[in-house]
Formats: C-alpha cells, sequence, structure tokens
C-alpha cells in the first residue's frame, strides 16, 4: 500500500510541476515586450576593444554608444552620459558601481523604486534597474546618506551608484522602457 501512495504522490508532483512550467511558458509569451527582461543584444569577443574615446576630453561622449535617446554607462571609466534623441549629452557624471558588473550590450529600464533598502543594507533612493546577472540586479541609485563608498568586500552587488544630485537627474531622465546601453 505504501508503494501505491508514493506512487501516486510522484504522478501528482509530476503534473503539477509540468502545469506550472506551461502556465510559466504562456505567461512569458503573454508579456508586453516593453515590461519583458532585455537581455544583452551584442556581447563583444573576448579581446575586443573598447569604444574610442578621446583623449583630450575624458568626458566626452564615446563613439559606437548607440543613437538617440539612451543612457550610456562605461564599465572602464566608471562614467554615465545621458543623451537626448538629438544625439547630445544632456548629463554627464562619474559612478561608484557594485561588485557585479552587467555584460556590455543594450538593455531598457524595467523597474524604477523611489527609495528602498539596497542589497548592501543602504537606504537608496532613485533606484533605476535594468538587467540582472546570475541573480544580482543591476542598476543606479543614489544613498539617502550621499555615501559612494565601494561594498564591502564580498558582497555581491548591482548597485551602480551616483550621487544624490546625479540621481534625481537619472530618476527624471531614465523612465521605464529608456534604452541603456553598456560599452567596456
Amino acid at each position: 500500500m505504501a508503494s501505491s501512495s508514493a506512487g501516486w504522490v510522484a504522478v501528482l508532483t509530476a503534473a503539477a510541476l509540468g502545469t506550472v512550467g506551461f502556465l510559466a511558458h504562456q505567461a512569458s509569451d503573454r508579456m508586453p515586450a516593453e515590461l519583458s527582461r532585455v537581455h544583452a543584444t551584442s556581447v563583444p569577443a573576448p579581446g575586443a576593444s573598447k569604444a574610442p574615446r578621446d583623449a583630450r576630453h575624458p568626458d566626452a561622449l564615446p563613439l559606437g554608444s548607440g543613437r538617440g535617446e539612451r543612457v550610456v554607462y562605461s564599465l572602464d571609466d566608471d562614467r554615465v552620459w545621458l543623451v537626448g534623441p538629438d544625439n547630445k549629452v544632456q548629463d554627464t557624471f562619474t559612478v561608484t558601481p557594485g561588485r557585479v558588473d552587467p555584460v556590455p550590450g543594450t538593455y531598457a529600464v524595467t523597474s524604477r523604486s523611489k527609495r528602498i533598502t539596497g542589497s548592501d543594507g543602504v537606504p537608496v533612493e532613485h533606484v533605476v534597474r535594468f538587467t540582472s546577472v546570475e541573480g544580482v540586479v543591476i542598476g543606479f541609485s543614489a544613498a539617502v546618506g550621499g555615501s559612494s563608498s565601494k561594498p564591502a568586500p564580498g558582497l555581491r552587488t548591482g548597485g551602480i551608484r551616483e550621487s544624490r544630485a546625479d540621481g534625481d537627474v537619472m530618476w527624471r531622465f531614465a523612465t521605464i522602457g529608456q534604452q541603456v546601453v553598456v560599452i567596456p
């Protein structure tokens, strides 16, 4: 009798898992494109060179960083450019990266939070998220206390910290669906 009950439990468990998988697939097919997670559209080959920079103007927008309205984030320079629809830089500022970097590519802002506690325990505001890497959410934020120090060693964080003033500018610029281009 016990083996018969175990068999039924196994059948019911398999049926439940199949149903959940089917429903998850249906839900992902019906999600509006602007709300779905956007993965990198271009991943540079190993050893790929970074976007050309103007040595005389280190804060100049790198060539090859896309066209049109977008947020450009340089991993190597720890800098952000907010670019208007006319392809002109509206603002640029330095940032302090988290411990986990996004893969270079093109993304879109997927969610925002006015004020939360970051994964490092620091209260942050104006959180603008655009991807995740191995379960670590990646996005821009400003520490409420103004801190922009690197997180403690060993802590896997994806918060790209900006000053509170820069966080205000990012918050107004980077609404849901706004393009984010990550460059080396």
